[in-house]
């Protein structure tokens, strides 16, 4: 009998849980906080305001004020749909400049409390327009 949280997403086969599941609150959170982000408005199923929609801010001017939009949507969307978490930080970079590539990319760094376990932890996500 496969024992865990919530199921790893993409769903990918397990020999062991027949599907790989996150076994703990951290890994849970990341993925969900993950979700948040990475979803657009009006993706999620009965959901309609669900998301931030990073990809959509890719094809915005890469501005201060972009990455000021960015992080206020981020601090929305969690207050709202993982209320058991306190963003400490965000960082907001373009990462593709660095490398010598001028398509569109921003990497986001967040670093959050899992309040009930007192926990502190850190995600990082990478989107480009490519």
């Amino acid at each position: 009998m496969a024992y865990g949280l919530s199921p790893k997403l993409p769903l990918l086969k397990d020999p062991a849980d027949g599907y790989a599941l996150n076994k703990t609150y951290r890994e849970m959170v990341a993925q969900n906080l993950k979700m948040v982000v990475l979803t657009a408005p009006g993706e999620r199923i009965m959901e309609p305001n669900f998301g931030v929609g990073l990809r959509n801010y890719l094809f915005k001017n890469n501005t201060k004020q972009t990455y000021h939009e960015i992080e206020s949507k981020i601090r929305e969307q969690v207050a709202t749909y993982l209320p058991f978490i306190t963003i400490i930080e965000v960082k907001i970079e373009d990462y593709l400049k660095e490398i010598g590539i001028t398509s569109n990319g921003v990497k986001i760094s967040l670093q959050y409390n899992i309040d009930p376990i007192s926990v502190i932890d850190s995600l990082e996500i990478k989107a480009s327009a490519n």
